[in-house]
């Protein structure tokens, strides 16, 4: 059986995971600090031993992505495809997809036929927007999350954008608010302005899929969305493989195409893509 690599690159990380079947061989998440095409290919660094001496299949998805896949002529999936493949495969009675990444968010309806709500160029709500919060609190993002599981209230945040959100949080934090309110009450920001940005009047509800980083990464941001949308533990789905969704989905997708890579032929043409780009 043919192996399938399937690479994500987001706004602000890269995932690399090689499947067989439905089994992944090897899987990682990593932040590529604005440096895409190098990081893709350490990423895939780590791959060789999976994939070298036997034909597979492979394509490119995220929003960073289409670029290297032209160059590099490698197919491209858009990311919503590539989710859907994921959520098809793995959790097929799934009524709706909430994905938050580095700097977008995304609801997708399922049932009564696919669509899908995406916030635009403004990072409030998404990962990029927490790091910032995390930044302004003095602490980091794990501490952040540790800190917002032992609240005790929720005040009124703003997230659009860190701006707004700052003026929200200063007064809060020089009258003394407990940092673990403040924390949680960042989470419910990122949370109201997704369902009530992204949803638009329709209702989320049934089996709620919860895919992208910070949404497997932040309990508390976890905690905030299921109780928000009064999900039960059997309808709000934290799965483990959340980071990695649209790579699993991007590799699924490999598997109708028919062209096949060996490793060092693949790594040239993304070494190629690097070269170009490190020249114009």
């Amino acid at each position: 059986m043919l192996k399938n690599v399937g690479i994500d690159i987001g706004s602000t990380t890269v995932k690399v995971v090689v499947m067989q079947g439905e089994q992944i061989l090897y899987r990682i998440y990593r932040r590529h600090m604005s440096q895409v095409r190098q990081a893709t290919l350490q990423a895939l660094a780590g791959a060789r031993e999976f994939l070298q001496g036997e034909p597979f299949r492979a394509a490119i998805s995220g929003s960073a992505g289409l670029g290297l896949a032209e160059d590099a002529g490698v197919d491209f999936v858009q990311e919503v495809f590539a989710t859907h493949k994921a959520v098809m495969e793995y959790e097929p009675d799934t009524d709706a997809v909430i994905e938050l990444g580095g700097e977008d968010a995304k609801i997708i309806f399922l049932t009564g036929g696919l669509e899908e709500r995406m916030n635009g160029s403004c990072a409030g709500g998404t990962g990029a927007f927490i790091d910032q919060m995390a930044t302004l609190l003095n602490i980091s993002t794990e501490e952040m999350d540790r800190l917002s599981l032992q609240h005790e209230r929720i005040y009124p945040i703003a997230s659009r954008c860190g701006v707004f959100a700052k003026t929200d949080i200063q007064p809060l934090l020089n009258q003394g608010a407990r940092k673990e309110d403040v924390a949680a009450s960042i989470f419910q920001a990122v949370v109201d302005q997704t369902v009530t940005g992204l949803s638009q009047g329709r209702r989320i509800e049934g089996k709620v899929l919860f895919l992208g980083g910070p949404l497997f990464f932040f309990h508390g941001l976890q905690e905030r969305f299921a109780q928000t949308l009064h999900l039960s533990p059997e309808n709000a789905v934290f799965p483990s493989w959340a980071q990695y969704a649209v790579a699993m989905g991007t590799a699924i997708y490999s598997r109708g195409l028919e062209k096949t890579y060996t490793y060092e032929e693949f790594t040239r043409m993304l070494e190629n893509a690097v070269s170009r780009s490190s020249t114009t």
